[in-house]
C-alpha cells in the first residue's frame, strides 16, 4: 500500500486495523509518533491541531538536517585538525643538509659555525641543522677535508668508523673498502671496531680490511685539493681506475702485469696524467673517440 496514503489516514486517525498493522511496519513509524507525541505535551487547554501531512513531512525534513550540519561541523574540524597537525609536523621536524658531488666534481661547504669542509668527487655530506648548536655531527660517505673551528665536538660518522676533534684540520676517505685518517693540524680521534686511535698533526691511520696501518706524512694538505691524486705503493691498475673516475673515462688493459705505482697524477691533463703513470712501465696508451682508454705495452 502506498506510504503517503497510510501516513495521511494515521494523521485523520482513519487507520484500520489491518491498515494500522501496515503503519507500524514502516520504517519511519517510531519517528513520525515521535511528532505526534511532542506536539500533545502542551497544557489541556491550549488547542491542539495536528498539521497535515505537507507540514509533517516539512519538519521531518528540518529534524534530519541538523545531522547533516553536524557531519560538516566534525568534518570541518577535523580538517583544521589535520591541517594543524601537518604544520606542526613541518615546523617541528629535523632540517637537514645533504651535499653531493658526481664525477670529476668537488665542492666547498661553509657550516654554521664557519667550519669549512671540501668535498671530494663523488661523494657525500649531510648534517642536521636544527641540532648543530647542541651537537656537531655529520654524516659522510667519500672523501672531505675538513678545516674545523674550535668549540663543541665535532664528529664525522662514517660506514667503517668515527673521527672526534674539537678543532683542527684533518682528511677523511671512507670509500669502497678504505678508510683513511690524516691528521694535518691538532689532535684527531678516531674510533673503529671498539678500538680508539688519537692521530697527531703529521700521521695518517689507514685501515683495510680491519687492518690499521699508522704512517707519517709530510705534505701540509690533501693532494687531491690541488687537482692531483697521490698513491704510495699502490697496485697500477687500481691507480688507472681512479684516473677513470677522475676523468670520466673508460680505462681497460691489453697486458698483464701486476706492477706497483708510487706518485702522482694531475687532473687538468689526461695526456700528462697517462704519461706519469705508463712511461716509468714502458707501458703505452691509445685514447679513442668514445671516452675509452686502452693500455697496452710499449713493445706491441
Amino acid at each position: 500500500m502506498d506510504k503517503e496514503y497510510l501516513i495521511k489516514k494515521w494523521l485523520d486517525d482513519e487507520l484500520t486495523e489491518t491498515e494500522a498493522e501496515q503503519f507500524r511496519g514502516l520504517e519511519e513509524a517510531g519517528f513520525y509518533e515521535e511528532i505526534l507525541k511532542e506536539a500533545k505535551r502542551f497544557k489541556g487547554d491550549v488547542q491542539v491541531k495536528v498539521g497535515s501531512f505537507e507540514s509533517l513531512n516539512q519538519k521531518i525534513v528540518e529534524r534530519k538536517s541538523p545531522s547533516v550540519n553536524w557531519l560538516k561541523v566534525v568534518s570541518s574540524m577535523a580538517a583544521v585538525f589535520l591541517v594543524a597537525f601537518s604544520i606542526y609536523t613541518f615546523i617541528d621536524r629535523d632540517e637537514i643538509n645533504t651535499f653531493a658531488t658526481y664525477s670529476r666534481q668537488q665542492e666547498t661547504i661553509t657550516l654554521p659555525d664557519n667550519s669549512i669542509v671540501n668535498l671530494n668527487e663523488a661523494s657525500q655530506l649531510e648534517y642536521n641543522l636544527s641540532q648543530w648548536d647542541d651537537q656537531r655531527i655529520l654524516q659522510l660517505q667519500g672523501e672531505a677535508f675538513f678545516d674545523v673551528e674550535k668549540g663543541k665536538r665535532f664528529e664525522v660518522n662514517t660506514a667503517f668508523g668515527k673521527v672526534s676533534v674539537l678543532g683542527t684540520e684533518f682528511n677523511v676517505l671512507s670509500r669502497d673498502e678504505s678508510f683513511e685518517v690524516t691528521c694535518y693540524e691538532g689532535l684527531v680521534s678516531v674510533s673503529y671496531n671498539n678500538k680508539e686511535e688519537q692521530l697527531p698533526a703529521g700521521t695518517q691511520l689507514t685501515i683495510i680490511a680491519g687492518k690499521a696501518i699508522k704512517t707519517d706524512v709530510v705534505i701540509a694538505a690533501p693532494v687531491w685539493l690541488h687537482q692531483k691524486s697521490i698513491f704510495e705503493n699502490a697496485p697500477l691498475q687500481d691507480v688507472f681506475m681512479e684516473l677513470g673516475k677522475q676523468y670520466d673515462i673508460d680505462v681497460q688493459f691489453e697486458y698483464n702485469g701486476k706492477q706497483r705505482f708510487t706518485g702522482v697524477f694531475e687532473h687538468d691533463n689526461l695526456e700528462n696524467a697517462l704519461k706519469s703513470l705508463t712511461q716509468p712501465f714502458n707501458l703505452t696508451y691509445k685514447i679513442n673517440d668514445d671516452q675509452k682508454v686502452v693500455v697496452i705495452n710499449g713493445k706491441d
